[in-house]
C-alpha cells in the first residue's frame, strides 16, 4: 500500500522526559540517602503515633455507637472509678493514722520529756538551794540525792530527745544548748558547796550565779525545747483529724456512677437487680461509710486527748514548775539575805519573784480544777490548793522571824522537819504528780483509741476497691454475654 499523495509522514514524537533526581537523593534509588523519606514528609514514628491514635479514637467512638461497646466503656470506667476509691482512701487513711501513731508514740511522748527536762532542772535547782541553806555538812542525803537524781534525769531525757530529733531543728538548738550549759551549772554548784563547807561566804555567791544561770540559760532553753515539741505535736494531731476531702468525693462520685449505670441496666433490660454491679455499690458503699464513721470516731478521741489530755497537761506542768520555782526563790531569800535587790532596788528580788510565782501557781490550779472532768483528776488539784494556801500561811511566819533578826528559826522554818514551807511544798509536788499521772493517762487513752479507729481502714479500702471492681466487670461481663 502507497501513501496517498502529498501526505507526508514523520517519526512518532519520543515521550517528553520527566526531571529525574540524582542518584542517591532521599527517596530515590540506591546511594547514601537510600531509604529515607523524601524532604518535607512527616517523621515515621509521630506518623504512627498520630495513626495509633487516630485508630484508637475511631474505634471507640465506633464502639460508643453500639450497645456492647457502651456497656465495655462503661465496665472500664466502673472498675477504674472503684479501684480509684480504694486506692486513694488507703492512701489518705495511712497519712492520718500515720500521724496519730506518731501522736501516741512520738511526739506526746516527746513533749512530755521536755516537759520532764525542765521539771527536772527547776527541781534540782530547789534542792541544790535546800541543801545549801542546811549546811554542806548537816545537807541531810535525800536532798543530795534529790539533786543528782534530777540532774541525771534531765541528762537522760536530753540524750533521748538528741536521738529523736534533727540537729539544725528548733529543738535540736535547744538541746545543744542544754548538753553545753547544764555542766558549767553543776560546776557552779559543786563550787558553792566547796566553799559552804569551808564556811566562807562566796559560796552563796557562787549558788546565785548557778541559779541565775538556771533561770537565764537554763530553763529558758527548755522551755523553747517544750514549746517546739508541743507544736510539733499540734501538727501531728490536726493532721490526724484532717478531714479526707479527696477520698470523700472519689466515693461520692464511684457510688453516683454505680447507681447510674444500674439504673441503666434497668432501663435496658427491665431487671431490678445485677449482682455484679450491686456488689461493687454496696463494697463501695462499705468503704465509704466505714470511712466516715472511722474518722469521726478518731476524730472525737483524738480530740478529747488534746482538750481533755494536753490541754491539762500543759496547765498542770505550768503550775508544777510555778511550784517548783517559788520554793526555790524562797530558799535564795535566806541565802542572800536581801543582797539582791529587784531593778528599782526597792524590794528583795528573790521574795518578789516568789510572790509571783505563788500568784500563778494559785492561777494555774484554779484553770487546772476548771478543767478536770473527773473526781481522780480534781481531788489531787483540789489537795494541791489546800497545801499552797498552808505554804503561804508559813511563808508568811517565816518573813516575820527573819525580819525579827531570828535567821535561825526563819532557816527552820523553811526546811526544818515539822511545820516547815518544805512540807507544804512537798505536798504540792506530790499531788500535783498525782494529777499529772493521771491526766497522761487519759491522753494516752483516748488517743489510742483515736489510732485504732483508723487502723484496719487503709487495707480494708484497697481489698474492697478490687473486689468491687471485680465486682463491676463481672456485672457487666454479665450483660455482654447476652450479645453472643
Amino acid at each position: 500500500m502507497t501513501n496517498p499523495p502529498n501526505v507526508r509522514t514523520t517519526p512518532q514524537s519520543a515521550p517528553a522526559s520527566t526531571p529525574t533526581q540524582p542518584p542517591g537523593a532521599p527517596g530515590s534509588g540506591p546511594g547514601p540517602y537510600s531509604g529515607m523519606p523524601p524532604p518535607g514528609a512527616p517523621p515515621a514514628a509521630a506518623s504512627l503515633r498520630r495513626g495509633a491514635l487516630s485508630g484508637a479514637t475511631t474505634r471507640l467512638r465506633t464502639a460508643a455507637t453500639t450497645e456492647p461497646g457502651r456497656l465495655q466503656i462503661i465496665g472500664a470506667v466502673l472498675a477504674a472509678l472503684v479501684v480509684a476509691f480504694g486506692a486513694v482512701t488507703a492512701f489518705e487513711v495511712s497519712g492520718r493514722a500515720s500521724a496519730a501513731d506518731d501522736v501516741v508514740s512520738r511526739s506526746q511522748p516527746l513533749s512530755a520529756d521536755a516537759a520532764s527536762v525542765y521539771r527536772s532542772l527547776a527541781d534540782a535547782d530547789t534542792a541544790a538551794s535546800s541543801g545549801f541553806l542546811a549546811g554542806a555538812v548537816n545537807e541531810p542525803a535525800e536532798v543530795r540525792e534529790r539533786y543528782e537524781k534530777d540532774i541525771a534525769l534531765a541528762s537522760r531525757l536530753l540524750i533521748k530527745a538528741a536521738t529523736n530529733t534533727d540537729s539544725s531543728s528548733e529543738s535540736g538548738r535547744q538541746i545543744a544548748t542544754l548538753n553545753e550549759q547544764l555542766p558549767v551549772y553543776t560546776g557552779r554548784i559543786e563550787t558553792a558547796r566547796s566553799y559552804n563547807r569551808q564556811g566562807l561566804p562566796l559560796g552563796g555567791a557562787y549558788l546565785r550565779f548557778a541559779n541565775e544561770q538556771m533561770t537565764k540559760v537554763l530553763l529558758p532553753a527548755a522551755q523553747k525545747l517544750y514549746d517546739a515539741e508541743t507544736a510539733r505535736l499540734d501538727q501531728d494531731d490536726e493532721d490526724a483529724r484532717f478531714w479526707p476531702v479527696f477520698s470523700l468525693l472519689v466515693g461520692a462520685i464511684a457510688l453516683g456512677t454505680l447507681f447510674w449505670a444500674q439504673r441503666r441496666n434497668y432501663r435496658h433490660t427491665n431487671r431490678v437487680f445485677n449482682h455484679g454491679l450491686l456488689a461493687a455499690t454496696a463494697a463501695s458503699a462499705v468503704v465509704l461509710l466505714w470511712l466516715v464513721v472511722a474518722h469521726t470516731v478518731a476524730g472525737a478521741q483524738l480530740n478529747e486527748a488534746r482538750t481533755s489530755g494536753q490541754q491539762s497537761l500543759k496547765v498542770l506542768n505550768d503550775a508544777r514548775i510555778s511550784s517548783l520555782k517559788a520554793r526555790a526563790n524562797e530558799n535564795l531569800v535566806l541565802v542572800a539575805r536581801g543582797a539582791v535587790l529587784t531593778d528599782d532596788g526597792k524590794s528583795d528580788k528573790y521574795e518578789t519573784e516568789y510572790g509571783e510565782n505563788m500568784r500563778d501557781l494559785g492561777e494555774g490550779l484554779s484553770r487546772a480544777q476548771r478543767m478536770a472532768d473527773d473526781r481522780e483528776g480534781r481531788d489531787p488539784v483540789r489537795a494541791a490548793a489546800t497545801s499552797v494556801n498552808a505554804w503561804q500561811e508559813k511563808h508568811e511566819k517565816v518573813s516575820a522571824t527573819d525580819r525579827s533578826g531570828d535567821y535561825d528559826g526563819a532557816l527552820d522554818k523553811v526546811i526544818g522537819q515539822k511545820g516547815s514551807t518544805g512540807q507544804s511544798f512537798d505536798q504540792v509536788d506530790a499531788a500535783l504528780a498525782k494529777a499529772l499521772a493521771h491526766e497522761q493517762r487519759e491522753f494516752t487513752r483516748a488517743a489510742e483509741d483515736g489510732r485504732s479507729a483508723l487502723g484496719g481502714l487503709p487495707i480494708g479500702a484497697a481489698v474492697l476497691g478490687v473486689l468491687g471492681a471485680l465486682g463491676a466487670i463481672l456485672g457487666i461481663s454479665r450483660r455482654l454475654a447476652e450479645y453472643r
